[in-house]
């Protein structure tokens, strides 16, 4: 099972990104979907989150500016960032909680590679 990351790149503060996050292999089905982002000598902080029913969870820096979404049927979640500002300026990871079917079912959690957000003031 793999998590393919895009979207990242240079935006103006003020501006937009969309992130997108695309699962593939032998998965049977997507529990929870989010996003994450990280910076040089930063942990690790969550920013987006999406359960397999659509419920949604946000970071309070990113409230009313990100928008998280997923389309099941493309094994896809997306993540929509308006009004960036330079601290948004980090990489960002996907996340997914993936049940996979080989002898038995299997709930895996999976990474993506980072996808880099550059905010220039």
């Amino acid at each position: 099972v793999q998590l393919q990351a895009s979207g990242g790149g240079l935006v103006q503060a003020g501006g937009s990104l969309r992130l997108s996050c695309a699962a593939s292999g032998r998965i049977f089905s997507i529990d929870d979907m989010g996003w994450y982002r990280q910076g040089p000598g930063k942990q690790r902080e969550a920013v987006a989150s999406i359960t397999g029913g659509g419920s949604t969870d946000y970071a309070d820096s990113v409230k009313g500016r990100f928008t998280i979404s997923r389309d099941n049927a493309k094994k896809t979640v997306y993540l929509q960032m308006n009004s960036l500002k330079p601290e948004d300026a980090d990489v960002y990871y996907c996340n997914a909680d993936v049940v996979v079917l080989g002898a038995t079912f299997e709930l895996l959690n999976v990474w993506g590679q980072g996808t880099l957000v550059t905010v220039s003031s």
